[in-house]
């Protein structure tokens, strides 16, 4: 049988996850699905090597919900994930398959979140964990996770995991779990680390390799806007501006998909949501409504525009970044359809720069950069909109009436017919002015920024010390491991980083002390406290005093040691040269 012929049903999957696969539209698994599902469902450990990693949630966590033990209230699989978004969209992606399975709950786990939030949801016996590294090695040491009943584990993006430094995190981790469990390892590439994980922690893992087939097409415009500001105003400004007949704007998690619908109709649009919460039936008929032109736009997740189809979408945001290179291939191609030009537009937030350059990178394109409407574009294209509307009443057959009518409304006999036209189109715009006041200094601003400026990213830092340095065995990529997931600040708002004997020092962006230090506070690296302080100007310019006397001191006794060695050798030569004999 050919991965073309197989269905889910042919897999061995449980009914009650085939009936939610049935439900979201899911028929025909993807190749890494139809490739790793058998053998986890037969216990083996996977090595699954794909490009984008596109598929590898539902083909791992598909075999794992059909082991799970529903009345055992304790972890029996676990997730390690190098991001905290990561971890939401996989725990989510759990949810969503087992939602016909009774008693089973998934918990995600990462830096950020308050702990007595995590506890209190740890009290109730999930069984499936998903977290980051560093604070699931944190709650470990703590012993609020135990894994004695641990059947599965899964290492997702285990090369981003090295990259991020979490290396020896996800290998602590994994010493610390029971030695009868199953594994699979994801990774787009397979460098010596993750090598030696899987030769460490497997046992005769089954190695599967998917090429990636990504394709762009040359009629999809694609561009690009880096987020600033408000994300759901910002989506109201692009969709003014652009002409579209019907649209869909991707979104990462259910509850999304409710939040930007309701804005979407406050603002005037005829939008619907679309989740897996929604059944078949409901499905149909709002896919229904967009093809009839009953619906102009669609929020919605992955899972839910599975095997889209409809002519009319002409325009496809990106709300939410996908995280890998294939779904967002798979979004974008929801438009362009029967030889119709489309256009794409992502949304790429500061953190996620990487997923964007990740993109660029496999499908050998280069994304251009969008630049958010401002007021003037706004003004224009409203009062275009509003003329058309005009047009349209000037080819009415009954405007004698309101002739009229207008005689009988106005206030005045003597009021000019302009005045008048004029309060009259001042009342016919409504809620959307046509005329707008200028933008913000701030948005004026951020506007003439350029790309490199916003790559370096220069802006004006404090420094910082924390009680931690190379005697402890530290490393810049742990200090930026930690900080990036148990402190919720992406890597590059972090400054440099200088590592000294007993401490460090870091810079992070200026004015923002008082909550820095609130959130660092429970930090941990290597399980030592980091206890972070702001070094004062006076201090900073102490320290580098004393940098440069140190400095200056090395280098002064270096050049004595210097001169000792130089004359050392002259007098040896001197020696040799005389113990030479003549003959």
């Amino acid at each position: 049988m050919t991965n073309m012929q197989i269905n889910f049903t042919d897999l061995g999957l449980k009914q009650s996850i085939l009936s939610v696969l049935k439900d979201i539209g899911y028929i025909k698994p993807s190749p890494i699905q139809s490739a790793c599902i058998p053998y986890l469902l037969s216990g083996r450990d996977v090595l699954g090597m794909a490009q984008t990693g596109s598929g590898k949630t539902a083909a791992f966590s598909l075999p794992m919900l059909n082991k799970i033990d529903p009345l055992l209230k304790s972890p029996q699989i676990l997730v390690l994930t190098p991001t905290r978004e990561l971890a939401l969209q996989v725990s989510e992606a759990f949810n969503d398959f087992s939602k016909n399975m009774n008693h089973i709950r998934v918990l995600a786990l990462y830096g950020g979140q308050r702990y007595d939030i995590q506890l209190r949801a740890l009290r109730y016996g999930p069984q499936v964990v998903v977290g980051t590294p560093g604070r699931l090695l944190d709650h470990l040491k703590r012993g609020t996770l135990v894994f004695s009943n641990l059947t599965g584990l899964i290492l997702d993006e285990a090369d981003e995991m090295l990259r991020m430094g979490f290396i020896e995190d996800v290998e602590s981790i994994m010493s610390k779990l029971p030695k009868d469990h199953q594994t699979a390892l994801f990774s787009a590439t397979m460098p010596d680390p993750i090598l030696r994980i899987t030769r460490r922690f497997m046992k005769n893992p089954q190695e599967i390799r998917i090429k990636s087939n990504l394709t762009t097409r040359p009629d999809i415009s694609q561009s690009y806007w880096y987020v600033y500001g408000c994300k759901k105003n910002a989506l109201m400004r692009f969709l003014e501006v652009e002409n579209f007949d019907a649209a869909i704007i991707f979104v990462r998690t259910k509850s999304m998909t409710l939040e930007v619908n309701e804005v979407l109709e406050k603002n005037g649009y005829n939008s619907a949501p679309l989740n897996g919460d929604m059944n078949q039936i409901l499905r149909e008929k709002t896919l229904e409504r967009l093809r009839n032109g009953n619906l102009d736009i669609l929020i919605a997740t992955d899972v839910a525009a599975r095997g889209l189809d409809v002519e009319r979408i002409s325009l496809v945001i990106n709300y939410d970044i996908p995280l890998d290179a294939e779904s967002y291939v798979h979004r974008i191609g929801r438009t362009g359809r029967a030889g119709r030009a489309g256009r794409a537009l992502l949304f790429v937030e500061n953190r996620e720069r990487r997923l964007l350059i990740n993109i660029e990178r496999i499908m050998k394109v280069k994304i251009s950069e969008a630049k958010l409407p401002d007021a003037n574009l706004l003004s224009t294209c409203r009062q275009k909109k509003f003329s058309i509307r005009i047009e349209k009443q000037l080819e009415s057959s009954d405007l004698e009436k309101y002739c009229k009518l207008l005689e009988r409304l106005s206030p005045t006999k003597d009021l000019d017919i302009k005045i008048l036209a004029a309060a009259l189109l001042k009342i016919a715009q409504g809620e959307r002015p046509l005329i707008l006041p200028p933008d913000s200094l701030y948005f004026q601003r951020r506007e003439r920024k350029t790309n490199y400026d916003f790559r370096k990213n220069q802006r004006k830092m404090d420094i910082y010390r924390i009680e931690i340095g190379r005697n402890d065995g530290v490393e810049v990529r742990h200090i930026v491991g930690a900080i990036t997931n148990e402190a919720d600040m992406n890597n590059r708002s972090i400054g440099n980083i200088k590592l000294f004997n007993t401490h460090s020092t870091i810079e992070l962006p200026q004015g923002k002390s008082n909550n820095i230090l609130k959130n660092f506070a429970r930090i941990r690296i290597f399980n030592k406290p980091i206890n972070i302080k702001l070094l004062s100007e006076s201090k900073i310019q102490d320290s580098n005093l004393k940098n440069f006397k140190n400095r200056v001191y090395n280098r002064r006794i270096f050049e004595k040691n210097k001169i000792k060695r130089s004359n050392h050798e002259y007098n040896n030569r001197n020696n040799n040269f005389k113990n030479i004999k003549i003959n």
